[in-house]
């Protein structure tokens, strides 16, 4: 597949760069996307809940009733979870929800992700830029002449830039990653993929 290269202001370069069918251009693997997604939620969930079982709650421990003959069910404890302030049955614990996705599926999703906003029109290549200082405004000019104000955007760069990244982190839906940091939940997220020039072959590189 091949795009026209940008400018800052939305108008063609003449310049056009050749998506690689390796990444750009395969046949999605649903399954794939649905366990990358699956495992970057999990981690991001801390795992701290915690509620208090029934030798962790206070009250006494003396033993309420006598054993036989009150015509009731044998009573031990005021913790007892079946008593108002007793612990709970089986709370939830402290533990990890991570796990372990090989190297090769996690790069099959991207791969997956890509092809399908190829395949949807949802791609542009801009050519690279720079702000001399961060300014919301200069960024916001950018989405603008692309046309993508009202669009959720993931631009993804070839390296760190801090200056873009201050100027967008301020506008909702606009989100700013590096070729490095890129993962399928964030281009699953989004309505429009933004390339800067260079970061097609970077990320050719790192997918192939």
């Amino acid at each position: 597949m091949e795009l026209a290269v940008l400018n800052t202001q939305g108008k063609a370069t003449g310049r056009k760069v050749q998506l690689s069918d390796a990444v750009f251009g395969i046949e999605p693997n649903e399954h794939a996307v649905y366990l990358d997604v699956k495992q970057h939620l999990a981690n991001q969930r801390q795992g701290t809940h915690k509620a208090k079982e029934r030798g962790e709650v206070r009250g006494s421990t003396r033993k309420l009733r006598k054993q036989k003959g009150g015509g009731g069910a044998r009573a031990g404890s005021l913790r007892n979870p079946l008593y108002k302030g007793g612990g709970r049955v089986f709370g939830p614990r402290p533990h990890l929800y991570g796990f372990k996705l090989n190297k090769k599926l996690k790069e099959l999703a991207r791969k997956s992700v890509l092809s399908s906003q190829a395949k949807n029109q949802n791609i542009t290549v801009v050519e690279d830029f720079n702000f001399e200082t961060p300014k919301t405004k200069s960024f916001l000019a950018i989405v603008d002449s692309l046309e993508l104000r009202d669009e959720k955007v993931l631009l993804v760069l070839t390296e760190q830039n801090k200056n873009i990244y201050l100027s967008s982190r301020n506008l909702e839906g606009v989100k700013v990653l590096t070729v490095n940091e890129l993962n399928t939940y964030d281009l699953l997220n989004t309505n429009k993929v933004v390339l800067v020039e260079s970061s097609v072959k970077e990320l050719e590189n790192t997918l192939s």
